[in-house]
């Protein structure tokens, strides 16, 4: 009989130990949510000439690190100066001719309030003015152009970044408009983490989060949640280019009823050592505590 209540009471404590884990892990589930489906984006800036024209220099390399600025390759300018030159020159001659122009009314002014000549070659003075005045505005908006178009010749980095899916050399004829590099945003590194549905009404934005990449477990990183999205595209019955704009995230399978994830956009620190690319997978563990106080097993809950 003592047997049999000390097995009793043995499967009793095993079982209500079982449960206040199962519980606990789900309280810490709810409360504090992580999840291992996130991946770091950035801003890419797509590098594509405004002129056309042959690359005569490139002055960088496929994976480098330059900053806001630095020149990244450079057109055969020859065309482009030439026509900056010829667009000069014709501003020169308009400028002559407006000063003919401007001289020959001072004299028909002259004699017409003299009234020495007629009306009309008054007039017809005044007109050539104007249309030499118009005709020299004209050259110089030209001329404007033109050294725009030059100075286009030399493309610089628009923003801190690393140049990437660069496959470009000198004498590549590069056509205006198309891309020739990629230059990803440096201090545009931002986390794309996928909540559940049934985790969302839990993350609010200014949630502290604790991150981690794969692989590299022991460098923990921080950030801040900044937003989260709105919507997603639904794969049954969407229809219209409005929901096609959504992103698309497809559920996770665990259990039998599916539930629904929707993207949470997480901003880095800008104190984080931590090195990121695009399209690292990240664990992501948000926290309501104070970074300095996170303790050793709140740090390892977010790599289950």
């Amino acid at each position: 009989m003592i047997r049999k209540i000390f097995a009793y009471g043995i499967t009793f404590t095993v079982a209500a130990v079982a449960g206040w884990l199962i519980w606990n892990q789900y309280r810490n589930y709810m409360i504090n949510p992580w999840t291992r489906d996130a991946q770091v984006r950035a801003n890419v800036v797509d590098i594509a000439p405004r002129v056309a024209g042959p690359i005569s220099q490139v002055a960088v390399v496929d994976n480098q690190l330059v900053k806001k600025g630095d020149l990244l390759f450079t057109i055969d300018p020859a065309d482009y100066q030439a026509a900056a030159e010829l667009a000069q020159a014709q501003v020169l001659a308009e400028s002559s001719a407006m000063t003919q122009t401007k001289q020959e009314l001072d004299r028909q002014t002259a004699l017409f309030q003299k009234k020495v000549n007629a009306v009309q070659d008054f007039q017809n003075a005044q007109d050539a003015y104007a249309t030499a005045s118009a005709t020299l505005a004209s050259a110089e908006a030209n001329l404007k152009t033109a050294k725009l178009r030059l100075s286009y010749t030399k493309i610089y980095a628009t923003v801190n970044g690393q140049v990437t899916n660069m496959n470009v050399s000198p004498g590549t004829y590069a056509a205006a408009g198309q891309q020739v590099m990629a230059l990803i945003d440096r201090d545009s590194y931002w986390i794309a983490a996928y909540f559940k549905e049934d985790q969302i009404f839990h993350i609010a934005p200014g949630d502290r989060v604790l991150m981690t990449l794969i692989g590299k477990s022991e460098a923990v990183f921080a950030g801040t949640v900044q937003s989260i999205g709105w919507g997603i595209f639904l794969t049954d019955g969407s229809a219209g280019q409005g929901t096609s704009l959504l992103p698309e995230v497809s559920p996770t399978v665990d259990w039998v009823r599916l539930p629904q994830r929707f993207p949470v956009r997480i901003q880095v620190e800008p104190s984080s050592s931590v090195p990121l690319r695009i399209g690292e997978t990240v664990s992501v563990g948000v926290t309501r505590q104070h970074l300095a106080s996170i303790s050793q097993p709140a740090l390892t809950s977010i790599n289950p």
